[in-house]
């Protein structure tokens, strides 16, 4: 028991790299094309782009491609690691939900309280640390786009909007 109690505390003591937000079985920084493409298929429209210099490649699913509950989904494909470049890795994921999909409960319920609650032209915004970024509608009570991205560094301090201390009322 001793042992075991041991090699608990050095496991907890060591640093686990953050893991990004993830949907849909969709994490950036460590899905790939192919595995997207093994869960949703073929995109409903690619485009590529060169993004400083390195090329990226967009899948975006729409209509009957898109995920269930979803207008349409976007997935970002190209990402400059430590490294070096990897082109089939998702750099970002952009859902846009249909109405009541995730209501401000919902997102709360299934993220936690956000790290950050603001404004974006007018719409309140929730803020994650572990790479989600929600936008409402003017009503600030359904999610109209959520965006996952790499977990984002401790801006704190930095102009950055504080955890509230318990969840955020519509405005």
């Amino acid at each position: 028991m001793a042992r075991a109690l041991l090699l608990l505390t050095l496991l907890l003591g060591f640093a686990w790299p953050a893991r990004a937000a993830e949907w849909g079985k969709i994490e950036p920084g460590v899905t790939s094309t192919e595995q997207v493409r093994e869960r949703y298929g073929e995109p409903s429209r690619e485009t590529r782009a060169k993004v400083e210099g390195y090329d990226t490649v967009q899948w975006i699913y729409e209509g009957a491609k898109a995920p269930a509950g979803s207008f349409r989904m976007t997935v970002d494909f190209g990402l400059l690691t430590p490294s070096g470049y990897k082109p089939s890795l998702v750099r970002l994921l952009k859902l846009e939900p249909k109405l009541a999909i995730f209501g401000r409960s919902t997102v709360i319920q299934g993220w936690g309280v956000p790290d950050g609650v603001g404004t974006r032209e007018g719409l309140v915004t929730f803020f994650y640390r572990e790479g989600l970024f929600v936008v409402f509608d003017k009503e600030g009570e359904n999610a109209v786009n959520m965006i996952f991205s790499l977990p984002q560094p401790d801006v704190a301090g930095k102009g950055a909007p504080s955890a509230p201390s318990s969840p955020p009322t519509k405005p």
